[in-house]
């Protein structure tokens, strides 16, 4: 796929003005919690966490609270309350080639949304401010969901077609948790499997090299009964995924992941070119790699 697509938008009565929409590799990048934004987009089946508006922003409208949520009802770009609150939807369909953009795009549209209004958002935002330009950046305060109750406004409830509806939506939900031994790393079971999956702060290349050290070194699984099932790429950062015994909790692995995470930390110190073992393990690993968009 091209990394750059034209497109046109109306710009006055039998004139079109030409936009050229440029792909942003990491579009989460300059943020404090870049893992977490990217485990929230596209590992995570329900959490929140709250954002903080740029201060300028926020005086002009209201200071509203706002919350980032995994995913809206029928993926919504957000979602403007009665009471003025606004839901801000992670998990949807890219309206340009940065997903950052996008996401600023809709909350700048929620924020001139009356309370209880449809967020209108442009099919492409066209250049403009991006998620870094108009929030207060720091660490997310993550709370994984196991219902999509927070969807719902107090008042609506009690509606038993709301509730039939949620029952819908709860039942897609599997079983997560955030782990504690390593930021950005999450422990899931999806049917008959469980899984940590653990999004690296680190860039892609030093992060593969990383990994193929410690593969050639036999240090890759997590610990008995373990395996390395292989890594996604996704938003220009590596994830790498291990597979479990489903009977052991999450909180049993923690361990596990914190000696694997001071082994990752202790190896990406090192310098110097690949071994021929960790550049055949190299190779291994980017034959295992799926990308996530």
């Amino acid at each position: 796929m091209s990394k750059r697509r034209k497109h046109e938008r109306s710009a006055s009565p039998g004139k079109r003005e030409k936009i050229r929409d440029v792909y942003v590799p990491r579009p989460f990048a300059g943020l404090a919690d870049e893992p977490d934004w990217i485990a929230l987009r596209e590992l995570v089946p329900a959490a929140t966490a709250p954002l903080v508006l740029d201060p300028e922003l926020a005086a002009a409208h209201g200071d509203p609270q706002v919350t980032l949520a995994t995913v809206l009802p029928m993926a919504v770009p957000a979602i403007v309350r009665a009471e003025g609150q606004i839901l801000l939807g992670l998990q949807r369909h890219a309206q340009s080639g940065d997903i950052s953009r996008d996401l600023a795009a809709a909350l700048l549209s929620a924020l001139e949304t009356e309370p209880g209004g449809t967020v209108a958002v442009p099919p492409l935002p066209g250049p403009g401010p991006r998620l870094q330009d108009v929030l207060v950046d720091g660490a997310l305060e993550v709370s994984v969901r196991d219902s999509f109750a927070f969807w719902v406004a107090p008042d609506a409830a009690a509606d038993p077609a709301v509730q039939a509806s949620l029952e819908r939506a709860d039942a897609s939900i599997y079983p997560t948790t955030r782990m504690s031994a390593a930021t950005a790393a999450y422990w899931c079971r999806v049917g008959e499997k469980a899984h940590v999956r653990w999004v690296l702060p680190d860039e892609e290349d030093r992060a593969l090299d990383t990994l193929a050290r410690l593969s050639a070194a036999g240090e890759l699984p997590l610990g008995t009964g373990t395996r390395f099932a292989g890594m996604f790429r996704a938003h220009g950062l590596l994830v790498p995924v291990w597979d479990l015994p489903v009977q052991p909790s999450a909180e049993e692995w923690e361990g596990s992941l914190a000696e694997f995470a001071k082994r990752y930390a202790e190896t990406l110190a090192e310098s110097g070119p690949l071994d021929a073992a960790a550049r055949r393990a190299r190779q291994g690993l980017l034959g295992r790699q799926l990308t996530l968009r």
